[in-house]
């Protein structure tokens, strides 16, 4: 798999100095066609066609995740069960269910997983990706990013939260969203929104495929529930850009 990767390159017409005054002035940015198209296209057809996926909700406490082995197992009836139990915590406050693919902090471990995303991965925690992500977010301390690939179906979710680092250590300098859903309606859900004061949406986005999405933390965003009528599944890889 791995001499058959398209090598990741950032589209030259993307200058992080031009976008950085959006960042600064409102604390997020949209990146639109972020990467050569070849290279996005190759993450897309790994995580559609061949990746594994686990379930994630959250239980009040911890993350509780069903792996592709315990799924494999189980019934439609025990997963229509774990979104009841996350639909009730959704009533209450903080929850998510949606799927996601791992992908190790450790790079020693990345580099025995031979998948685009892994590679992908690697390149955000490359020289070129986070000199980008520095500039871009005037945040010269940014040295590494750690990422998830997820898969939102209809009747997934994830409610408000701000991403606030509670180990006190306080490591997050951004968040980000790369979006790899092909032909997305706005109808369909799925929307990165964010939340101002009076709780109102002051604006979402629509995950367009290769576009980037970076934005300051602690901020309040949700993202909207994928519609029961949406065609497919809504495709991204997530995670923070972070100091050392």
């Amino acid at each position: 798999m791995a001499d058959e990767l398209v090598p990741f390159a950032i589209n030259p017409a993307l200058d992080p100095v031009r976008f950085a005054p959006q960042f600064v002035g409102r604390g997020r940015v949209h990146l639109p066609d972020f990467l050569v198209p070849p290279a996005a296209e190759q993450v897309h057809r790994y995580l559609a066609q061949s990746a594994e996926w686990s379930l994630v909700l959250h239980d009040g406490t911890n993350v509780r995740e069903a792996t592709p082995e315990q799924r494999r197992h189980a019934d439609e009836i025990w997963e229509r069960e774990m979104a009841a139990f996350a639909y009730a915590r959704a009533r209450e406050g903080f929850e998510f269910l949606y799927e996601h693919r791992k992908v190790a902090d450790d790079p020693r471990e990345r580099a025995a997983d031979p998948s685009p995303v892994a590679h992908f991965v690697d390149f955000l925690n490359s020289p070129v990706f986070l000199e980008f992500a520095r500039r871009l977010t005037g945040q010269p301390d940014i040295v590494r990013a750690d990422a998830q690939a997820t898969r939102y179906r209809p009747g997934d979710f994830l409610t408000q939260h701000d991403d606030f680092d509670k180990t006190g250590r306080k490591l997050r300098r951004a968040a980000y969203v790369f979006n790899l859903t092909p032909r997305w309606q706005p109808d369909w859900g799925g929307q990165l929104q964010f939340i101002g004061p009076d709780g109102h949406v002051t604006e979402a986005w629509v995950p367009r495929f290769n576009a980037l999405n970076v934005f300051a933390v602690p901020q309040p965003h949700s993202v909207s529930i994928v519609a029961p009528f949406a065609v497919g599944a809504r495709y991204s890889v997530t995670g923070w850009l972070l100091a050392n």
